[in-house]
């Protein structure tokens, strides 16, 4: 009989304790999800993986202040969406992105190619060429939309929990939505309206 894992409280409980090894199972837990969070955002393997362990690290540095007043889970987002956030500013203030500097992202990614190795040939280049369009377009969003997109559209979260993370309203949360659904829809109309 498999014993169950225990519930993110008490794993934080011990963390606060001195227990580092239970923050290791936080981070064995949130890993996957934060990662889908950050690389929608950052459209980079590189930056994700950078931006995970200050993330994580920080998280560490930061648990004794943790009060539980949010999930944990919530906790880790706000940290996540605003770390990268961040880091995005940054980056654009050294550089201006050019196409060249977007990853493409989600062709790269070996189960989107084993998904759509049976694809019909003649199909698969409109595919690639959407899924490009779509991450370029998807760089092309303010921060604040970008995050609200990876967030709703991409993690499936619901409008309350993200609001939570930004730690705004939810009114503010639909609203930007709507605007970078608007945006992407011009900027991938030749694909939507042929």
């Amino acid at each position: 009989m498999e014993t169950p894992d225990p519930p993110d409280q008490e794993l934080v409980a011990r963390t606060q304790a001195g227990d580092a090894r239970a923050y290791d199972e936080l981070v064995r837990r949130y890993s996957p999800r934060l990662y889908g969070l950050v690389y929608n955002m950052t459209s980079s393997h590189e930056d994700t993986n950078d931006l995970l362990q200050e993330i994580f690290a920080k998280g560490y540095r930061s648990i004794k202040s943790f009060q539980g007043k949010s999930s944990f889970h919530t906790w880790m987002h706000t940290i996540s969406v605003n770390m990268t956030i961040n880091f995005l500013k940054k980056r654009n203030r050294r550089r201006t992105m050019s196409l060249d500097d977007v990853d493409s992202g989600v062709l790269n990614d070996p189960d989107f190619i084993e998904a759509t190795s049976s694809v019909d040939p003649s199909n698969e280049a409109n595919l690639g060429e959407l899924q490009k369009k779509l991450n370029e377009s998807l760089m092309k969003l303010s921060h604040d939309h970008r995050a609200v997109v990876t967030m709703f559209d991409i993690q499936g979260m619901p409008h309350a929990e993200i609001a939570k993370i930004l730690k705004v309203s939810e009114g503010t949360v639909r609203s930007r939505l709507f605007y970078a659904h608007k945006q992407l829809q011009n900027l991938l109309r030749e694909f939507i309206n042929p």
